[in-house]
């Protein structure tokens, strides 16, 4: 079967390649993993079982279910953000699906994609995929891996066509706040940039509220959010996402997405309502446990001498391992059964750096750690 040359040359991703390491050992503790391990709450999967028990199973509107895409637009008032449910939001299969939709709407062969690093592994992929251009923009773990105004221009982004950002980011648990960002908007206005923000973990903040670029001057016009239900309700599995942006961008988003998905999951979206109705608390407590977790793991890593800025969202920490990431992983995984993720995977600005989730228990952290402690102290 000849293969298009896009799917030929897409890369595996390196995620993955240390989830089949780790597999059919049973010794493992995963830090590796991208994923609450928390259920979804009670509430969100009682109106999932009750839609299911009413026989609701058909399509929904493309766009999304209106009551849902009410929930969300109020629900983004809390971030000063108002958008129209009916022209400015669609409901997409996981937030994954709002950002392929936003690239291929908004990216034309050849346009370039500027892309700041250490980050997600999906988006150089997904600019491929849309027949972009990508242009790294590295950031610097001296600057706690925001991205400045100095690493836009130094990459040469005041060339490119659209800019993707993620904060709260995966995989190092930095944030922006809104000076930060007033400079970051400065550039895309004053360079005519359109941004794509992926806003997954905006719940998941610790001390500061979560700040997003859609709010900064002239920017809500240019700037497509992206957020879902995944991280912070627990939902990874019921693969439900949405988008706010201008009604141009959303509308041709949607007409790719009637062609690919048609509607996103009914079920997951009547869990969403309920989950955005009822569920706050719930969330609210996640991410307090996963604040108890984010202050022990660091504490950790600083007695054993590796260096970790304190992430401010998600939940990931991304400690300087000092050595090649790959080969430390590797070992780690083989010695003492603690499977990480090398950063280098996201973007050579990772190289050196560890992605460790603690979206697991603390009793499984407090043994994770001690066995990197002593992978150290026997090296």
């Amino acid at each position: 079967m000849k293969l298009s040359e896009r799917a030929s040359d897409l890369p595996e991703s390196g995620i993955r390649k240390f989830f089949e390491l780790a597999e059919g050992r049973d010794d493992v503790i995963s830090l590796g993993v991208g994923e609450p391990d928390f259920s979804a709450p009670w509430a969100v999967r009682t109106a999932a079982i009750d839609s299911l028990e009413r026989g609701r199973t058909s399509y929904t509107s493309n766009r999304g279910m209106a009551e849902l895409r009410e929930g969300i637009t109020d629900h983004h008032h809390r971030y000063d953000q108002v958008y129209d449910p009916e022209t400015e939001c669609l409901v997409t299969t996981g937030a994954s699906e709002a950002v392929d939709l936003a690239f291929r709407a908004l990216v034309d062969p050849g346009d370039t994609v500027a892309v700041h690093e250490p980050t997600y592994v999906s988006y150089g992929p997904g600019v491929d995929l849309a027949g972009g251009e990508r242009l790294a923009v590295p950031t610097r773990a001296e600057d706690e891996f925001k991205l400045t105004r100095d690493a836009l221009e130094a990459a040469g982004a005041e060339d490119a066509d659209l800019l993707v950002l993620c904060y709260p980011n995966n995989p190092t648990g930095a944030t922006m706040d809104d000076e930060a960002l007033a400079e970051v908007a400065a550039f895309c206005r004053e360079n005519d940039l359109r941004v794509v923000a992926d806003e997954i973990y905006a719940a998941l903040t610790y001390g500061d509220d979560h700040a997003s670029i859609a709010n900064q001057p002239g920017m809500r016009e240019r700037t497509v959010v992206v957020n879902g239900f995944s991280k912070a309700y627990a939902m990874t599995g019921l693969r439900l996402g949405y988008a706010l942006g201008p009604e141009s961008a959303i509308d041709a988003m949607n007409r790719i997405h009637q062609y690919t998905m048609l509607s996103a999951p009914t079920t997951a979206q009547h869990a969403a309502v309920e989950g955005l109705r009822s569920c706050d608390d719930e969330v609210a407590s996640m991410v307090d446990e996963y604040n108890r977790r984010r202050r022990f793991v660091v504490s950790r890593f600083e007695e054993m001498g590796l260096d970790c800025f304190e992430p401010k969202g998600a939940f990931y920490a991304f400690p300087d391992c000092g050595r090649d990431d790959e080969a430390f992983a590797e070992a780690l995984l083989e010695e003492q059964g603690v499977a990480v993720v090398p950063g280098s995977v996201f973007g050579p600005s990772g190289e050196g750096h560890l992605r460790v989730s603690y979206a697991t228990s603390m009793r499984e952290l407090k043994q994770a750690t001690d066995r990197i402690e002593a992978f150290l102290e026997g090296e």
